[in-house]
C-alpha cells in the first residue's frame, strides 16, 4: 500500500474529527493508485457530499487519478461564488 497526505474541508472535517485524525491524514491508497470517487467510497462519505478534489493544488473532478504521495484536499459542494471562480471549478462539471 501506498500513502497519500488528506485533508478536509467545511464540513467534511467532521470525518477527520469522529476518526481521531490529525489534519493532514497520512492515509493508505492502492499501490497503484486511486481516484476521487474510489477515495469516496473507501472512507464512506457519500459522493453527493464531494464537489471536487485538489491534488498538490490543482482542482480536479472525481474521476481525476491520485498517484502515491499526493497532497489531496476533499473539497465539499457550496463554496460560495467568489471562491469557486478563484480556485478554479466555476463552471466545471466536477461530479462525472
Amino acid at each position: 500500500m501506498a500513502v497519500i497526505e488528506l485533508r478536509a474541508f467545511a464540513d467534511l472535517q467532521k470525518i477527520f474529527k469522529q476518526n481521531g485524525w490529525n489534519m493532514p491524514h497520512r492515509f493508505e491508497i492502492p499501490d497503484e493508485g486511486t481516484t476521487g470517487k474510489q477515495l469516496a467510497r473507501q472512507l464512506q462519505i457519500p459522493e453527493e457530499k464531494l464537489e471536487a478534489i485538489f491534488i498538490n493544488g490543482v482542482v480536479y473532478n472525481l474521476t481525476h487519478p491520485i498517484k502515491p504521495g499526493d497532497r489531496v484536499g476533499l473539497v465539499p459542494p457550496g463554496l460560495p461564488s467568489i471562491y469557486r471562480v478563484h480556485l478554479g471549478f466555476y463552471s466545471k462539471n466536477n461530479r462525472k
